[in-house]
């Protein structure tokens, strides 16, 4: 048992003399999350959003990356995702609605398997993998939520407006902690990586 203890710790404490900023990077995001939650306690705040509060903190845990640039990338593809597939969701239940108590669970059904099943098809295109698969992702899983709730059209866009709020508060706070809180920006990283590449090169060089 001592060993394993010793060998976590080690690896442990190896991670962080690798990069110090990785415990920073930690540091951070239990700062942006803490943060975060805080609105969840504010009285007003909760009664307006209500437990859809907590999609705040799940959108931090979700956004917050290493680099200031992969924060925004991902947060705006969420934010872009979230608003498109609520609107998506909102108009097509009114739609569904319009075909009465025993149509409407059909409409929705059918709905709901074309987005979901056009847009994990389109996941596969090589362009929008490396570039939209996460948005994708939570277009998917925004207008499934909404569309399937079963509230009134009324409801709904309460719904839809809620949770795109919340995610505009998540995005926000991983934003501000990241870019302010010892920022890391990836054309940094790149820049240390290609003069280690050329310190490589020249040392191969000289033991020729």
């Amino acid at each position: 048992m001592g060993n394993i203890v010793k060998e976590v710790t080690k690896c442990v404490l190896k991670i962080g003399q690798d990069d110090p900023r990785r415990v920073i990077h930690s540091m951070k995001v239990g700062l942006a999350v803490t943060l975060v939650s805080l609105f969840y306690y504010f009285q007003s705040i909760y009664q307006d959003l209500g437990t859809t509060a907590l999609w705040a903190v799940l959108t931090v845990v979700v956004v917050f990356e290493f680099s200031v640039g992969a924060t925004f990338y991902k947060g705006l593809n969420r934010t872009i995702a979230t608003l498109i597939g609520g609107a998506l969701a909102v108009g097509l239940h009114s739609l569904a609605t319009q075909s009465g108590h025993i149509g409407e669970p059909f409409l929705i059904s059918i709905f709901v398997f074309l987005q979901a099943s056009l847009s994990t098809y389109a996941r596969f295109y090589p362009k929008i993998k490396a570039r939209y698969d996460y948005g994708f992702l939570i277009f998917i899983l925004t207008f499934s939520l909404i569309s399937i709730s079963g509230f009134r059209v009324e409801e709904i866009i309460d719904l839809a407006r809620d949770r795109w709020a919340t995610i505009l508060i998540g995005v926000f706070g991983s934003l501000l902690v990241s870019i302010l809180v010892f920022p890391v920006w990836a054309g940094e990283d790149l820049h240390n990586l290609i003069a280690n590449n050329f310190d490589k090169l020249a040392n191969s060089l000289d033991s020729m």
